[in-house]
């Protein structure tokens, strides 16, 4: 239901625009900077070249590893600690209007000439917030009792999210803000294009590895099988 709702806005909506949007024909069509995908590669390998860019990519590329197991782990942490996964699913409602809000309020303060202000001081916070979820984590077997968990826990839950949600907001607008500063506006949606895909890509690879050490790195005990090992998953489940 929920899909053939979004579905059918989806649908609506860009048929409306098709319909009632009109192009502006009175504007003189630029040059455009590429003629093929072979010229958009050339001029795609010409800008990473820059040593600017090339700076700026390695370090956006290494900027998130620091939140990648609170980010990526901690939801499927508290599943594993008996959290039901369709509370966790329902606490993301009321992220959705502070999803909407958060960009625009945050906005005003990338707007300037130095966009990225935003993203360092927002960084120090998220990495504290990397601390406190693996604290959520450790306190969640504590608070559980047979009726599942107390009311005050999820409140505790939805505010640890919500103020998470104001650190990786507050980067990803400034870093799209950069973005579109820095671009040249002859060749902006290539441009853009690049540095956008490696700012995703500096928030995705970090993750995939943090899920892929979760096992490695967590530490299981056998209750009543001596000379029996938890470490893999095969051991886990004999």
């Amino acid at each position: 239901d929920f899909l053939f709702f979004w579905g059918a806005v989806f649908l609506i909506t860009t048929t409306l625009v098709a319909l009632l949007k009109k192009e502006n024909k009175e504007l003189t069509p630029t040059k455009e900077e590429t003629k093929g995908i072979t010229d958009t590669y050339r001029l795609l390998f010409s800008i990473i070249k820059m040593p600017a860019v090339l700076s700026f990519c390695l370090l956006i590329l290494t900027a998130k590893v620091g939140f990648s197991a609170a980010d990526a782990v901690t939801g499927l942490k508290l599943v594993e600690e008996g959290v039901p996964k369709e509370h966790l699913a329902l606490l993301a409602v009321p992220m959705v209007p502070l999803q909407i809000i958060l960009p625009l309020i945050i906005s005003k303060y990338t707007a300037g000439p130095q966009p990225l202000n935003t993203f360092y001081k927002a960084m120090p916070f998220r990495l504290l917030f990397g601390l406190e979820f693996a604290f959520l984590v450790w306190w969640t077997p504590t608070v559980r009792h047979e009726g599942g968990f107390p009311v005050y826990y999820y409140i505790v839950v939805l505010l640890s999210y919500a103020l998470h949600q104001i650190t990786l907001y507050s980067m990803y607008v400034a870093i799209m803000a950069f973005n579109a500063k820095v671009s040249d506006p002859l060749i902006g949606g290539t441009y853009m294009t690049l540095l956008n895909t490696v700012s995703n890509l500096g928030g995705n690879w970090p993750s995939t590895v943090a899920l892929w050490l979760v096992d490695p790195l967590t530490v299981k005990e056998c209750a009543g099988a001596q000379d029996q090992t938890c470490a893999t998953t095969a051991a886990a489940e004999v």
